[in-house]
Parts: C-alpha cells; structure tokens; sequence
C-alpha cells in the first residue's frame, strides 16, 4: 500500500507555497498520495476540522511539517492555522510513544546554522531541505522514510559464536593489538620497526604455541579437537598474511626477507613437538600441521598478490633449520619447502567414505578471505608444486589441486602465455627460456611419478601439465 502523507506548512510567501507544492507534486510521482490544502481544502470546508482530522486520521501515515522561521514563530505563539496544528500535534506527540509520523523538514536554518523549529518538535530528527543541494541529496532519505525502506536496516540477530558458547577458555591473543602498533610504526615510517614486527610475530607464535598439545589427548573426540584447535588457529593464519600483504613490498625488502625467513623456521617448530614432550605421537600435532600447511600457501598467494616475486624466489630456493626436537641427524639440518607439507586425517565425508583429502576439504572450508579466494590458494600450491619438481630434493602432493576440476589452468599461468607475464615465472624459478622449464618440470614429474597419483588422473582428472599451461608459456609476444 502506498503511503499518505499531509503537509504542514505556513503561507510564508507566494513562492514558498509554490515550493511546497512542486514538493507535493514529486512526491505524487514516487508514489506518495499526499494531502494538501492545495489541492484538497476547498471554498465551504472547515479548515480547522480539516486540519485536524490529517493530523490525527490512521489513514495518514505521516505528517511532513516544513519547517521554517515562519513556521517556528507561529506554532510557537499558537497563531493562525499553523498554531491550530501545532496544538493537535503536540497533543499527538506528547501523548503516543510511538511517534514516527511526524517528520520535521528542515527549510530555514539560523545564522548559527541551527534549523528553526517550533517548541515541540526540538527534540526530533529532520531531514535538511535548507538548500536546493541538499533538497535532491536527500530525496531519497525521504522517500524511502515514507515507504519504510530505509537504505540501511538492522541485520537479523544470529546464532552466538562457537567460542561463547565453548566452555573451554582461549588462550588470550594480543596479536591483534602488536598488528595495529606495527601497522602503525610502518605507515608512520618510525624508527626501530623491527622492534614492532618482532613484537607482533612473537605474540602470534606465543597463541599458537598455547595451543600446542602437551598432554596425551582423548582419542576419542580426538579429530573434533584437531578441528577445534585449527579454528582457533584461523585468526593468526590471517595475521600472518595481513603481513605479508603490508609489508612485502616495502623499501626495506632485506628486513621483511629475513624477518620472512625467520618466521618459516618458527613454523616448522610449531609444527614439530614441543620439546619438553619426550613420549608422543605425531598427530598429536595435526592441528598445527595443517595450520602450518595452509598459512605457508596463503603466503605464497599473498607475496604472488604483491609481485613480489623474487622473495618467492627466495623462500622457493632457501634451506630452513629444523626445529631442536625434528634434529636426529646431526647431517641432516636443514629442509626444504617440502617439509611445509602436511595431511590430516580428521575429517569424514557424510557419508562416511574418506575424502581425497581432508586436509584440502578443511583448507576450502575456511578459505574466507575475499581478497585471497580458494582459487589464489590453488594457484599458490600449484606454483609450489612446480617449484617442488625442479628441485630434486623435494616433493610435494598438491592436494588442493583435487578442486581444480577438469583441464583447469589457473590465471597466473594463462597469463605466462605473454613473453612479459613469462618473466615473473622466470624470477619465482630461476629459469630463463620457457623451453628449459618445460625440460626441467617434465623430468621433475616423471622423479616424483605423478602419472601414478591415480586419484589426480582418474578421480580428480587433473593434469598438471595442462594446469600450468606448460605447451603455451611464453608462445605470445
């Protein structure tokens, strides 16, 4: 039902009352079935009775009052017709609590830039129709106030968060806050960054490691507490890449690569057992596993967001520590980006059947970032795979390449088509033509026997040749 609105308003001056009626007429045309004396007060009527029943009648879902000095003076001292409204109104007003009908415009305002409104209607919001600007800037706003569709309405109230409802208290987290003072440091350009970056990444480390298992856990709830600590371990992985995109391309870029370096070494503890646990089990530590997994994907999709290709270079091609407690070789120190890898085991499919891999189902669940989607997570594993493949001391099992779906290439790649975009290919592998790449990637997936994946080639039905479009690179100029 359309509303209906009455005008109130004072006989200022001839082209007030023309203003008011070119108001009423527009108003007509959006749809708005307005009462003014204008057109509906005729010779015989009783104007008060008139005025009256507008005010008052059910029908009449809103008074718009016009409010200008005129106007104002004569509500307040009760003269003429405006007086005679003002007391129904004020009436009306003050004995309803509920009382959206009556919406001030505000047509005049004071050389203080007060509007001019009567007594009783102080206290009330109006809308600014002091200037014709202003007029056609908050049309809408009164339209949509007559309709009940206001631009923004209040969300449904939803279900509490998981964490209010859980009895087991969270580790506190002042990460976020070591975020905001770095964030600040380095848009600042303060001196001793390095203090707030290192602040802000301990922190991270400092929750995540609370969330270490340390006692021998309940196998039988085992996998929901997997889940259950990964969840919790979504925010600093979203950290993590807020990082990454502040600060990967900033002058300093030594700083960020070996601050960058550190942080991947820091991972691999996370991902190992603490080093007071002396009798474990190694999925006890699946949760920060998968954590680990994931979040150094998310930070090769971020850096590649970025352009910074030569410090995927860098993370691609550099050796990290093991952590103190993984160090059972004394000649056998360091590792790879293979070692960034991981699985899970702690997710069904409804059905009961297992996943290809519950590890990428979880990683798709919670790839809720707008600015990173799934696919940038898939482009980054596919980049790592390759790297992977060129290096003969690595391995790695793109599981959430189980998504890609059929002859799926993924953007970055489709671009390397282009000489220019081949170039950043070359930076991330080190290798200049795209002739020696193809050589090298073909000899890399026959090392680690990828024809033999048969969920990948006869489930997934994924090639990854074709996925990192391998024939086309660097074939247009």
């Amino acid at each position: 039902m359309n509303p209906k609105a009455f005008i109130s308003y004072s006989w200022t001056s001839e082209s007030h009352r023309e203003l008011v009626r070119n108001w009423a007429d527009r108003l007509m045309a959006d749809g708005v079935n307005i009462v003014l004396d204008q057109y509906d007060l005729k010779e015989g009527h009783d104007k008060y009775a008139f005025m009256e029943k507008m005010v008052t009648d059910p029908s009449v879902t809103h008074v718009l009052v016009i409010c200008d000095k005129t106007y104002a003076e004569k509500a307040d001292a009760r003269k003429a017709g405006v007086g005679t409204e003002s007391q129904i109104m004020s009436q009306e007003i003050y004995n309803k609590i509920e009382q959206s009908k009556f919406i001030p415009i505000l047509c005049e305002l004071s050389e203080t830039d007060e509007p001019y409104l009567p007594t009783f209607m102080k206290s009330r919001i109006g809308i600014n129709f002091s200037s014709p600007e202003l007029v056609n800037d908050n049309w809408e706003q009164l339209v949509r106030l007559l309709f009940g569709k206001p631009l923004y309405q209040k969300p449904v109230i939803g279900k509490p968060p998981a964490y209010i409802s859980d009895d087991k208290p969270n580790p506190s987290n002042p990460a976020l806050s070591r975020f905001s003072s770095f964030k600040q440091a380095l848009m600042q350009g303060k001196k001793g960054l390095g203090v707030y970056r290192n602040d802000f990444l301990t922190a991270c480390f400092e929750y995540a490691d609370g969330l270490r298992v340390r006692q021998r856990p309940n196998d039988e709830n085992f996998a929901e507490r997997v889940l259950e600590d990964y969840g919790k371990l979504i925010p600093m992985r979203d950290l993590f890449v807020d990082w990454i995109l502040l600060e990967a391309n900033t002058p300093d870029n030594m700083q960020f690569e070996e601050a960058l370096s550190t942080t991947l070494e820091k991972f691999l503890e996370l991902r190992s057992r603490p080093n007071e646990v002396t009798s474990w089990q190694d999925r006890w530590f699946e949760a920060h596993q998968l954590f680990v997994y994931e979040t150094f994907l998310y930070i090769i999709a971020a850096l590649l967001k970025v352009g910074a290709f030569n410090t995927i270079h860098e993370v691609f091609t550099s050796n990290y520590l093991r952590p103190e407690s993984d160090r059972y070789n004394p000649d056998n120190r360091f590792v790879g980006i293979g070692a960034f890898w991981a699985s899970s085991g702690a997710l069904n499919a409804p059905d009961g059947r297992r996943y290809l891999s519950p590890a990428a189902e979880i990683i798709k669940r919670n790839a809720t970032r707008t600015d990173l989607p799934f696919e940038s997570v898939m482009e980054a594993e596919l980049l790592t795979f390759l790297a992977c493949a060129l290096d003969e001391h690595s391995r790695w099992y793109p599981q959430t390449l189980f998504y890609a779906g059929y002859e799926k290439v993924l953007p970055f790649f489709i671009r390397a088509s282009q000489h220019k975009h081949f170039k950043k290919l070359s930076i991330i592998t080190g290798i200049e033509t795209a002739d020696e790449l193809r050589n090298k990637t073909k000899q890399g997936l026959e090392r680690m026997r990828t024809d033999q994946w048969t969920d990948f080639s006869f489930q997934a039905n994924v090639s990854f040749w074709n996925a990192m479009n391998m024939d086309k690179l660097d074939t247009v100029k």
